[in-house]
């Protein structure tokens, strides 16, 4: 039998709100970030003889850990305003690869789900380990990728730093950074309240209340809540899948007795009960001998196959999680005697995630596999800056950070659940197994950078952080319940799949260097050049589940250090009379032992694994320019050749590992990186203009697109994902009310229904499953600013 080929805005904000002509951008050169008041003081609002802008406006970041113009910071990164997020209607994580160059999120939901840039760190499910790209928000470094899946809400400033990280950040990195900061409490009143409605049952609504509770203490209140009824049709019971419904809230202090001192406190919680993760069948895989395996198993187990580039999927069994999480931190900052400014960030946070998987089938295989875990967090952060200004300035700091993590993983097989999984008669019918992870992590850093200004143009940056990190962990599973008793074969695939299990206890102990070294010239005062040496280490981990540990033994369990050497080569500039900018970097990194995830086919599970080495190399940019008053366009775009040098043992793709004779392992070297597009291409577009009336229309558009990729670790021909372009379109109109703003926006999110692919998932008996993007989306949002 042939196989079945299955692949195929709202307002700116009234008060402290930036020209109205930066609502568009997507980098550090898309002037979207907080504008220098100092410098360009903030027009009034639109209605009260607002103009639309015709420069570019200064962005000011903290990347450095101290305020300074994006311009001016010799490092590649991206900066995009909590406007843009809000006009371009982004509010989840995911959707961030749609704004910058060299991001991927590989999501199907808060569990499995990664952050990679330039192509490193796809390595999604790992309880045992932390991402390569580290993720911040509010200067908090969040442990898992998935504490990042929430609403977006009344957001600051995002920005994406590409490269090693550790010498100011907290947490080392390899890959890069996402930092993201929320809008502080005011002691100028602020209050909004804004509701989309669109097609698919979607429905959110968010406001935010902030205002001054005296002349020394602030606060600032923000809520959130989201739902739809999902896009994905179950044949088996008619039900929609891939929906749910969001909730946050955010609650926040501002204490300034004086211009030496201020503390903010921020506490949050958001949860979700969704169906989100639902997988449709990509391809069944590989014809060997004249025999679909996953077809034949399929029929034989009594199950029909749909089409799930319809959107549909024949689900007998739950596809549902829930996620709760929150956390509080108190940052706190000093100027002390001669300008230096002493800082202290303490925190702590939970992650709980509770899943329901069915297997893909509408018979009874399996009836509910996953993975739950509970994850507590502390961390605390002591940083020094000096005085700006001087020949020599710098910031040195220490940094802890601890977490206690434990999971379940369990699987509970059906009556068809040996003919699915090509397992002896009796194997696993049935029968249920439940295993317990626990991992301890405590690590400690010190680190510093400082900067020698040479000339009046010339600039000379060194960074050095030391981390030691212990890992103490233990995997434990217990023995299968249910099913018949079996001996003989039977029982050798029953203990090998579910046997009791005891690691004993597993101890990581590591010392990881990182260094920075970079050179800036201001070849003009509107021209910076700079060249960068980095060096990133993360340490390792531990595979939380058992896997093939009883045969490989426990030792397999442990994930060494991964290190990457990166260059940067790039320049920044503001031309046509601060109507242009334009920067471009070119980037090589390679990176050794590179941690990423592998498929087990034969326990059918995903296990963490030192992929060899992996070089990541290409060219980036990103400009921004205001051709005429009232329009700003930005484009930007990167090119990423990132393969594995060496990747032997590597995991095999089905259309070998199923063929007589296979061998155990095959060599991906030269290969391309799981998830990494070559070329991924950007462009946004916003154009408004004021009326007589003093109301105020507009336009928007976006077009995003990624070339293909490669869909699992085992690069199988049944498992790219194709390219695709996603273009999103809006128009709305603003003006004044009662002493405040409205805006009401008409938005049309994939406007051509393009069916594409986010992510791969390996779905056993060669064949593939995938996450499909979002289909086109007609919606309203109305908001009140006031």
């Amino acid at each position: 039998m042939s196989p079945l080929n299955l692949a195929s805005p709202p307002p700116p904000r009234r008060l402290k709100r930036l020209p109205l002509a930066l609502l568009l951008a997507g980098s550090a050169s898309w002037n979207q970030g907080y504008a220098d008041e100092a410098q360009n003081p903030v027009p009034p609002p639109a209605g009260k003889n607002a103009t639309a802008t015709s420069q570019l406006e200064t962005v000011t970041v903290t990347t450095r850990r101290r305020e300074e113009s994006s311009q001016d910071v010799p490092t590649p990164m991206s900066v995009v305003s909590g406007q843009t997020l809000e006009t371009q209607r982004v509010y989840r994580i995911q959707d961030l690869q749609q704004l910058v160059p060299s991001v991927n999120v590989a999501y199907m939901h808060a569990r499995q789900s990664s952050v990679s840039i330039r192509g490193l760190g796809n390595n999604p499910a790992s309880d045992g380990l932390e991402g390569s790209v580290g993720l911040y928000i509010d200067n908090v470094y969040l442990g898992r990728p998935g504490m990042a899946v929430f609403d977006l809400m009344d957001i600051e400033q995002l920005e994406v730093l590409r490269g090693p990280q550790g010498t100011l950040f907290g947490k080392n990195t390899t890959a890069g950074v996402i930092n993201i900061s929320t809008r502080a409490p005011s002691f100028t009143p602020e209050r909004s309240i804004e509701t989309s409605v669109g097609e698919d049952g979607y429905f959110q609504t968010k406001g935010t209340l902030s205002g001054p509770l005296n002349d020394q203490l602030a606060g600032r209140i923000s809520a959130y809540r989201t739902r739809s009824d999902g896009d994905i049709k179950n044949e088996f019971n008619g039900h929609d899948l891939n929906g749910g419904s969001r909730d946050g809230f955010r609650a926040q202090l501002l204490f300034k007795p004086n211009e030496d001192f201020n503390l903010r406190w921020i506490g949050d919680y958001n949860e979700e009960d969704s169906s989100a993760g639902t997988r449709v069948l990509y391809n069944t895989g590989p014809t060997i001998n004249g025999v679909n395996l996953y077809q034949s198993r399929a029929n034989a187990a009594g199950a029909t196959l749909v089409n799930g580039s319809h959107r549909k999927v024949n689900l007998d069994n739950d596809q549902h999680v829930t996620v709760h999480q929150g956390g509080t931190s108190v940052e706190a900052n000093w100027t002390l005697p001669s300008d230096f400014t002493l800082t202290s960030i303490s925190s702590y946070r939970f992650w709980n995630f509770t899943p329901a998987n069915d297997d893909g089938l509408n018979v009874a295989a399996t009836y509910n596999a996953g993975v739950s875990v509970e994850d507590k967090q502390y961390s605390q952060e002591f940083r020094l800056a000096s005085p700006k200004g001087e020949f020599f300035d710098y910031v040195l700091g220490a940094y802890y950070f601890g977490s206690d993590l434990d999971n379940k993983s369990f699987a509970y097989y059906g009556p068809q659940a040996d003919i699915w999984n090509g397992t002896p008669r009796g194997a696993l019918a049935n029968v249920g197994s439940v295993g317990n992870g626990h991992i301890k992590t405590d690590s400690f850093a010190l680190f510093a950078q400082g900067t020698w200004h040479l000339t009046e143009r010339l600039d000379f940056t060194a960074g050095v952080r030391g981390t030691y990190e212990e890992k103490n962990a233990w995997i434990t599973r217990d023995a299968p319940v249910g099913g018949a008793a079996v001996t003989g074969a039977a029982a050798t695939a029953r203990r090998g799949r579910t046997g009791a299990y005891d690691s004993g206890d597993l101890n990581q102990y590591s010392s990881s260097p990182s260094g920075l070294l970079n050179l800036s010239y201001r070849i003009t005062d509107d021209l910076l050049g700079y060249a960068t040496l980095s060096h990133g280490e993360k340490s390792g981990g531990v595979n939380l589940v058992v896997g093939s540990a009883p045969t490989a033994g426990a030792d397999s369990l442990l994930i060494g250090t991964e290190r990457a050497n990166n260059a940067e080569l790039g320049f920044k500039s503001t031309l046509w009379d601060r109507r242009l900018q334009l920067n471009a970097n070119l980037f090589w990194t390679q990176v050794n032992a590179y941690q990423t995830n592998a498929y087990d086919d034969v326990n059918r599970v995903q296990y963490l694994t030192n992929a060899g080495s992996v070089r990541s190399r290409g060219v980036e940019f990103e400009s921004t320019v205001i051709p005429l008053r009232g329009l700003t366009l930005n484009f930007n775009g990167s090119f990423n050749d990132v393969s594995y040098l060496s990747y032997k043992d590597a995991p095999c793709p089905p259309e070998v590992s199923l063929a007589p004779g296979a061998p155990a392992s095959c060599d991906l070297s030269g290969h391309q990186v799981v998830g990494a597009s070559k070329w991924i291409g950007n462009a946004n577009g916003k154009y408004e203009w004021n009326l007589a009336n003093g109301l105020q229309p507009y336009v928007t558009g976006s077009y995003a697109f990624r070339s293909k990729a490669v869909g699992t670790v085992e690069d199988s021909d049944y498992g790219q994902i194709p390219s695709y372009a996603v273009v999103n379109l809006s128009t709305g109109l603003r003006g004044d009310f009662n002493q405040g703003q409205w805006d009401v926006s008409l938005w049309l999110k994939n406007a051509f229904d393009k069916t594409y692919y986010t992510t791969l998932w390996t779905g056993g008996n060669g064949g593939y499953e995938g996450l499909l993007g979002t289909p086109r989306t007609l919606g309203v949002t109305g908001r009140y600013d006031f």
